[in-house]
């Protein structure tokens, strides 16, 4: 027992290196990982008491747990079986695959990434190239909403800064859990997109099994309480209009939904912009007649830098207004959870079309369409001024300054010719004013009909 053994060091080296890893693993880690998590509840509890709905336990489980829990939901394990009667492959081969397809939607939330860089980014983002303006019952109504209920935000889809915006003006609300679809998964971005709270999905998945584990995390979400937002329209707009509804994720919604348990209340959301910011690649697909926008990264890359240069050499100019208006909010419990989804679906598209705001490009896009030849700025500045009660406008104090500043903008951008006795669309550039103007379009015509 006393004698001495020698060892290479190449070995003792290694031995110690073991010994080590063990000791963390067992007793440091546990530890560590303890004070921490004692830490940020803390930390949690602080963040709750200023928000207006406090973020619920189920946002906060550990993504693990989460995952277990979801493919040994009775559920899930169900078609679990049926895939593997179906596939004739063995039960623990389609419980793995199970397991994949949990691992791949369920989010990490990180409460510190979410409020600490998520929101500050996101601020910066909104306001370095947007004039942000809000509907003016956008705070009273996510303050009527009960504590006990879970909200879904149902919002078109015009640009993918919408995340972005709608993110920063909930920030005081609560935490927002998005369905993002596969164009995300890249990493390092789909790491930080599941620390974000947001889960993904595929969209052209015809997967019984695949369908039956988003579905129930979905449920598990909305019965948990989480805060979410769902895009109905399934994707961007090409044409500037409201697109038909896809029932999935709001199908699962109020499958969901118990008479004993919380009530969901769904707050129609209507995003706007002057400028939305994929717009050529939006229009070029809608001509095409398909959805291949093939965005490259070395395009939003030129983007960045070209913006930078601009802001440092002082010519740097923000892209107009996004604007945000919250539609009245729907009680799935009052509108019925027995009716047909597609009524709920076609009701809360209507609410956004009609909270839609109406900003000066697509006023000025609806002058420009309707025109016959040259229209003098006099005469813009009065059609928009006649056309801004069609709807929610959302101008500033001086809308004859703000009809000006667009005309500029839309002639640096060669959309426009003239100058100040008179003014023009572009050659071919009709689409692009449809593109705009038909965002408010239904407004228009609306307000017509009424007179």
């Amino acid at each position: 027992m006393t004698q001495i053994v020698e060892l290479p060091l190449w070995l003792f080296v290694l031995i110690v290196l073991f010994a080590a890893v063990t000791a963390l693993s067992h007793f440091l880690l546990p530890s560590v990982r303890w004070f921490f998590r004692r830490r940020l509840e803390k930390a949690v509890a602080r963040l709750n008491t200023r928000l207006a709905r406090p973020i619920e336990p189920f946002k906060l489980a550990r993504r693990y747990d989460m995952i277990q829990r979801l493919i040994y939901d009775p559920e899930v394990t169900k078609e679990i079986v049926r895939y593997a009667k179906a596939n004739k492959v063995p039960e623990n081969v389609a419980f793995q695959k199970a397991r994949s397809y949990a691992r791949e939607i369920v989010p990490g939330f990180s409460a510190f990434t979410y409020f600490s860089l998520g929101i500050r980014l996101a601020r910066l983002l909104v306001n370095s190239l947007y004039v942000l303006r809000t509907g003016p019952d956008n705070q009273k109504i996510l303050h009527s909403i009960p504590k006990d209920a879970t909200v879904v935000f149902i919002m078109n889809h015009r640009s993918n800064m919408d995340y972005v915006v709608v993110t920063y003006l909930a920030a005081q609300a609560s935490a927002l859990s998005y369905a993002v679809g596969e164009w995300a998964r890249v990493w390092p971005l789909s790491r930080l997109i599941r620390m974000m709270g947001a889960y993904f999905i595929r969209r052209r998945s015809r997967g019984a099994l695949y369908r039956r584990v988003l579905a129930r995390y979905v449920q598990m979400a909305t019965e948990g309480g989480v805060a979410q937002a769902i895009f109905p329209e399934g994707g961007l707009s090409l044409n500037g209009r409201l697109s038909a509804p896809k029932m999935g994720l709001l199908t699962y919604v109020v499958d969901s939904y118990a008479a004993s348990g919380r009530d969901v209340v769904f707050v129609p959301v209507a995003i706007n912009y002057d400028r939305v910011l994929e717009d050529t690649v939006l229009i070029a697909a809608d001509q095409r007649g398909d959805r291949r926008f093939g965005a490259r990264i070395s395009v939003v890359v030129w983007f960045v830098f070209r913006k930078i240069w601009q802001w440092l050499r002082g010519r740097y100019r923000r892209f107009g207004t996004a604007a945000v208006v919250f539609g009245a909010p729907l009680s799935l419990r009052s509108f019925g959870p027995e009716r047909p989804v597609e009524d709920l679906a076609s009701t809360l598209m209507d609410r956004i079309g009609q909270s839609m705001p109406v900003l000066v490009v697509p006023l000025l896009s609806q002058c420009f369409l309707k025109a016959e030849g040259r229209l003098s700025e006099a005469t813009l500045i009065a059609r928009v001024q006649a056309m801004r009660g069609c709807g929610l406008a959302l101008l500033s104090d001086d809308p004859a300054q703000e009809v000006r500043a667009a005309l500029t903008q839309l002639a640096k951008k060669r959309l426009i010719e003239g100058d100040a006795s008179g003014w023009a669309m572009c050659r071919n550039m009709e689409h692009v004013f449809r593109f705009y103007g038909n965002s408010i379009a239904h407004l228009i015509e609306n307000a017509a009909q009424a007179k």
